[in-house]
């Protein structure tokens, strides 16, 4: 059965994906750890943690990719998913810090016990395992998910109503946790790490590790979205994109469609942000900004909606040109950014990734010889 799904249902743009990133798995932290630093192959520790940061993102844009560019459900809020999976780990990560603080406490945070604060809070709770941790990335930001769309898809909230919507949810939980009595270290928010599963969390090869982890999180995750929307179900999903009215008056229960394929999404986001905490060594509020989930938007416009691998593209490109403008100059980025993102929208509506495949197949029917018609029979 897997077989026939990678056979079958996945493209040749999807295999070249798969393929790269799994070389890039393999060859990135190869080049780091055994290759020595004076050597032209070397990758750096900084390379490593810059492109581990880059997957996660790429991974966030394919999970919006799957709602917005097959379901048609333009969200403005998936960075608060984003953020609360990043939360999750990062509060793993500080119950691992222990008597290591600031303030030597074997229990607390050194943020609360600067607040003075006496007890752990209950959210707080079963952090320190790693599985319950890991469960937490998902069920959180799934279960938000699912409530807000339980509500939102059966009233039949849509279009920009919906986007407004979710953008307030993100900007609502980032004044909530700027505040300092919900216990997740207000505007400061959760840095500091020292270990991960026992290992230095600042160390060459846990960093090499996390980067494997988060290129095989993005590919397991283009697999899933790409098992959905190759699927009955995802045929489904393009036509409430298309036509939801009439996608309802056929019968179908477009609620239910939106629901499932929204709390997925959701999951991934919150995957995402669980591997970019331990790699950039910080989560704070500012993650739920509603700039960053626009953001999110741009790279996968960039990349091209409704292509899954598109949209992983935009992520990787715009955010390396982000990284470059903001050294080169650092005033000029974001109207880099809106210029970008207008040039796009003008002369690339289909994104990078769309533009050349439309090229690519009109190249191929121009090769193509046109197909003889039947000889004509004489009449008898």
């Amino acid at each position: 059965m897997l077989t026939r799904f990678l056979f079958e249902k996945i493209d040749r743009a999807g295999w070249v994906f798969l393929v790269l990133l799994g070389i890039a798995a393999v060859l990135v932290p190869v080049l780091n750890l055994a290759v020595p630093p004076g050597s032209m192959f070397h990758v750096s520790n900084t390379a490593v943690g810059l492109w581990g940061k880059y997957m996660t993102y790429a991974l966030l844009a394919l999970a919006v990719d799957l709602v917005w560019g097959y379901c048609g459900i333009l969200s403005l809020g998936h960075g608060a998913f984003f953020a609360l999976g990043g939360y999750a780990m990062g509060m793993y990560l500080m119950r691992q810090i222990g008597p290591r603080g600031v303030y030597s406490h074997p229990v607390l945070p050194d943020f609360m016990v600067f607040l003075n604060w006496t007890e752990l809070p209950v959210t707080w709770w079963g952090f320190s395992s790693f599985p319950y941790a890991m469960l937490m990335v998902a069920l959180v930001p799934g279960l938000l998910a699912f409530v807000f769309g339980w509500f939102a898809f059966r009233s039949r909230v849509t279009g920009v109503y919906l986007s407004i919507i979710t953008q307030a949810l993100t900007y609502a939980l980032m004044l909530a946790f700027f505040r300092n009595d919900m216990g997740f270290g207000g505007n400061n928010g959760l840095t500091d790490f020292k270990d991960i599963l026992g290992f230095n969390i600042q160390s060459q090869v846990t960093r090499a590790v996390l980067f494997s982890l988060s290129v095989l999180a993005l590919m397991t995750g283009y697999l899933v979205a790409r098992a959905i929307v190759t699927s009955k179900a995802g045929k489904i999903l393009i036509a409430i994109r298309d036509a939801e009215a009439r996608t309802r008056f056929l019968g179908y229960r477009v609620e239910n469609f939106k629901l499932f394929v929204w709390t997925v999404s959701a999951v991934m986001a919150g995957i995402a942000g669980a591997l970019y905490v331990p790699q950039v060594g910080i989560i704070n509020p500012s993650e739920f900004s509603p700039a960053n989930s626009i953001e999110t938007i741009v790279w996968v416009a960039v990349g091209g909606r409704g292509t899954l691998v598109g949209a992983a593209l935009g992520a990787g490109l715009v955010n390396f040109a982000k990284s470059w403008f903001t050294g080169a100059f650092p005033q000029g980025w974001l109207f880099a950014l809106g210029g970008l993102f207008i040039f796009v929208t003008l002369f690339l509506p289909k994104g990078i990734l769309g533009t050349f495949t439309d090229w690519w197949k009109r190249r191929g029917e121009r090769r193509e010889p046109p197909a003889a018609s039947p000889a004509r029979q004489p009449a008898e």
